[in-house]
């Protein structure tokens, strides 16, 4: 019996996941973005604040989704309040800044806690499948291939146009 508390203990706090399509997340709408339904498409999920120095790459995330989205790319933008409070709006307050902005056309989901205690279960997924490293701050970028798999993960400081993330981007969409 006294190794069955260990067992349970460490059980709990790996994640079980394989891939992203484990995870599901929700919209300001409340719909659920089920990411299984990506599969087959590249993903690249991007941690956002709308009062951050590289809130400006909101618009190269834009075009970068206009040029590859008919190739297959999505791209997810996460809201997080976690770095400087840099986005204290509530959510739909999130989505119209980035829609009035910066044309955001692609996914935003609701805010959600991106390291520390609070971690959302995917960002504990992509930071531990990438090495263990925390976020260290807003605009950190993880590309997933069409098969749920991580194949990079980008600093705040990579713009979106970079052409290290586009050329990766590329090579898994053609």
């Amino acid at each position: 019996m006294k190794f069955l508390i260990p067992f349970i203990f460490i059980f709990s706090t790996f994640s079980l996941a394989a891939d992203i399509y484990d995870f599901d997340l929700k919209n300001t709408k409340g719909e659920t973005i089920y990411l299984k339904n990506f599969k087959g498409k590249s993903v690249l999920i991007v941690n956002i604040a709308t009062r951050c120095g590289y809130t400006n790459q909101l618009d190269d995330l834009e075009a970068l989704y206009q040029k590859y989205k008919s190739k297959g790319l999505v791209i997810i933008a996460v809201p997080s309040n976690d770095f400087g409070s840099q986005t204290p709006e509530e959510n739909e307050e999130v989505v119209k800044f980035c829609k009035i902005n910066y044309g955001v056309s692609f996914p935003i989901t609701t805010k959600m806690s991106i390291k520390g205690p609070q971690q959302a279960k995917l960002f504990s997924f992509l930071t531990q499948a990438t090495g263990g490293r925390d976020i260290s701050w807003n605009f950190e970028k993880f590309l997933v291939n069409g098969k749920g798999k991580i194949i990079g993960r980008y600093s705040s400081s990579t713009k979106p146009l970079n052409s290290t993330l586009e050329k990766s981007i590329k090579n898994e969409l053609f």
